[in-house]
């Protein structure tokens, strides 16, 4: 078993100033574990990571093909994005399709989070509404899906309620993890979370990467719409899209929030899930990055645009480099 060594520190000057710890473990498909870093087995919140397997039942159930939806809308439905004026019209598309609008997303409105997204909000004024959330493609699915189902729209986000309970069977059945033993909160979006631990992330993530290169539909559409439409994913500065630009689609990762990411690594067919322990954002893509290095599915040296989320300036408000947000080991 490969041990591996992904902890974040930032550094003011000469020294370092804050470490963020960071837990992972890297799986195949039969649930061997291959790699791990201090608790593979810690449970925590899945958070965006499990949005490929919440949309598998709207797929499997012929309700995303009943509404004419394609890979844009797939990709979109897998994304947290950056609320780019080309994620909310294709999410407004979505819901004008179902005779539905904005105010039938149980999400709220947020900030776009790309740097572009919000820089073209705030230069034009516009009104930041719920199609702004980076879950928007999610619930636009989910809306969608509680039309297959022939359940009401409205309510769609209970955890009683068919969607939801689809869902979670979906989550069961790639990770499993039985649907009774799942942690069930209520996500940053309004819908149900599931909290399991790290191996059986990285597991689901695993078997998706298997099942889609032994032809399976489903996974193969998923993945197949995300790698044809990385911007949809995340945006055209967002982590996820960058990586999966500059390895050819050869790895896909899917960004959640409290520092968890999960991680296919389609040519090895192998799944990675890591939690930065103090849930800081600004250390989890370099500790993705750094496992990658580790496993030997990205270079030592890092394409330009990679490099730039593994070693971050850290500025004061003057603008000057005062220190740097990087792995540990460049400063052991």
């Amino acid at each position: 078993m490969t041990p591996l060594a992904l902890d974040i520190v930032a550094t003011r000057g000469a020294h370092v100033e804050s470490r963020h710890l960071v837990h992972a473990a890297v799986v195949a498909p039969d649930g061997t574990v291959r790699a791990q870093v201090r608790d593979p087995h810690c449970v925590t919140y899945w958070r965006s990571c499990a949005k490929p397997f919440q949309v598998m039942p709207f797929l499997e159930g012929g309700g995303f093909d009943a509404a004419a939806w394609g890979a844009r809308e797939l990709a979109l439905a897998c994304a947290s994005h950056g609320g780019e004026p080309e994620h909310v019209a294709l999410a407004a598309g979505m819901l004008g399709s179902l005779g539905l609008e904005e105010g039938d997303l149980a999400c709220g409105p947020h900030e776009p989070l790309s740097a572009r997204g919000a820089r073209l909000v705030r230069e034009s004024g516009e009104r930041i509404t719920r199609l702004h959330n980076n879950c928007s493609g999610k619930h636009a699915a989910m809306l969608g899906a509680a039309r297959m189902h022939g359940a009401p729209t409205q309510g769609y986000e209970r955890p009683d309620h068919a969607v939801q309970a689809a869902c979670a069977r979906a989550v069961s059945i790639w990770t499993g993890v039985p649907v009774e033993q799942l942690w069930v909160a209520v996500d940053g979006c309004g819908v149900p979370v599931f909290g399991l631990s790290l191996v059986h992330m990285a597991l689901a993530y695993a078997r998706l990467a298997d099942a889609a290169r032994r032809g399976h539909e489903v996974p193969s559409r998923i993945l197949a719409a995300i790698q044809a439409h990385p911007v949809l994913l995340g945006g055209t500065d967002r982590f996820d899209t960058v990586l999966l630009e500059e390895t050819g689609g050869r790895i896909f990762a899917k960004v959640g929030a409290e520092g968890v990411h999960t991680v296919a690594i389609l040519d090895q067919g192998l799944g990675l899930a890591l939690k930065v322990e103090d849930g800081a954002q600004r250390a989890q893509q370099a500790a993705v990055l750094l496992a990658l290095q580790q496993l030997g599915a990205l270079p030592a040296e890092l394409p330009p645009r990679l490099q730039e989320f593994l070693v971050r300036p850290v500025r004061n408000t003057r603008g000057e480099s005062v220190g740097e947000v990087g792995p540990a080991v460049r400063f052991a």
